[in-house]
């Protein structure tokens, strides 16, 4: 099979082209490097079957042309990050819904497959816990950018299932709940290499709000076996899916253990929200996915426990500050909750 991902150098994008690779398939990146890292390729670079672009999403004879070459398409590129998200909410809304309307765009040509990723954002403000696929959203008002990235991904995935209805592309969408593993930066708010980076410096582990929000936390590898899985089944096509794990934690919570698995010495700070963002930022209390659906349609379900992601994570960003490859790290002045 010959897949092409936008967004491949990023996080989940480099490990969804590592475990193709592994299995014999080809795999073509394209990437801007905004946010994604040449450095999460390195190792495949040279490989046979593996090529890479340097470009944007946005541009539609390019993003044509790679669609073109492929059997499947994995759309990942998106603007991503709390803080990127409320400090940039124009380059957030625009990077998300243009880049997802030129890949359908091109997809429609010759109706290739798509995988859009979408995220559990989408889900806004709903408090009918644990979140199915087809439950109503609840989105807070537009005179707050907390809200803009997850309009944007509602926006990409109506779009995917239209293009679905009127030009019969064939889409699957995908809502990630907390994906995280090695190769995470947290230069962009992502809580848990966050957590990790303090504590493994004894730095202070900052907490945003009450500590109380919880989050379900699931392995990039999971997240990539479910993605591998959708794309063969036929009864995934035009459906939405939830891929993430159910085990909850607080935010305060993962502090402690994050601390406890670095063999750290750092205190935990709680920070209010009010020092971090722009007056009214709201966060919502509980994210879980229902996950049933997933299992349903392709027999797994993500099982890897907590305990091995903050393992995971925390030897990763120890091997990134022991071995100087910052271009990723730098202590970070606050770790946000996702």
């Amino acid at each position: 099979m010959n897949v092409f991902i936008t967004g491949g150098c990023g996080f989940i994008g480099s490990h969804l082209a590592e475990r193709l690779l592994a299995r014999g398939d080809r795999v073509l990146v394209l990437d801007d490097l905004s946010t994604g890292r040449i450095d999460n390729i390195a190792h495949l670079i040279g490989m046979p079957r593996f090529d890479y672009r340097i470009g944007s999403a946005l541009d539609l004879p390019l993003v044509t042309e790679l669609v073109d070459r492929c059997d499947v398409t994995v759309h990942l590129a998106a603007a991503v990050g709390v803080r990127l998200i409320v400090e940039r909410p124009v380059h957030t809304i625009e990077t998300n819904v243009r880049a997802t309307e030129t890949v359908l765009a091109a997809a429609a040509k010759k109706q290739k497959l798509v995988v859009v990723a979408s995220t559990s954002e989408v889900y806004g403000k709903s408090t009918q816990i644990p979140f199915r696929e087809d439950q109503d959203l609840q989105l807070g008002p537009t005179s707050h950018s907390r809200w803009a990235y997850a309009c944007s991904k509602a926006l990409d995935e109506w779009l995917a299932l239209a293009y679905a209805a009127e030009k019969d592309v064939p889409v699957i969408v995908v809502r990630f709940f907390n994906t995280v593993g090695p190769r995470q930066t947290g230069r962009y708010g992502m809580v848990l290499p966050n957590f990790a980076q303090q504590a493994l410096a004894n730095a202070p582990i900052t907490v945003y709000g009450s500590g109380e929000q919880a989050r379900c936390f699931g392995h990039v590898n999971d997240a990539v076996e479910a993605l591998l899985r959708l794309i063969e089944k036929k009864e995934a096509l035009r459906e939405v899916f939830n891929i993430g794990s159910t085990e909850e934690i607080s935010i305060l919570g993962l502090a402690e253990r994050v601390r406890e698995a670095a063999g750290s010495t750092s205190e935990i700070r709680r920070i209010p929200y009010s020092e971090a963002y722009a007056a009214g930022f709201e966060d919502m209390m509980r994210r879980v996915p229902d996950v049933s659906k997933l299992e349903r349609v392709t027999g797994f379900r993500p099982r890897t426990p907590l305990s091995q992601i903050i393992a995971d994570v925390v030897t990763d960003q120890r091997s990134r500050m022991e071995g100087g490859s910052a271009g990723d790290w730098r202590l970070p002045a606050s770790a946000r909750s996702a």
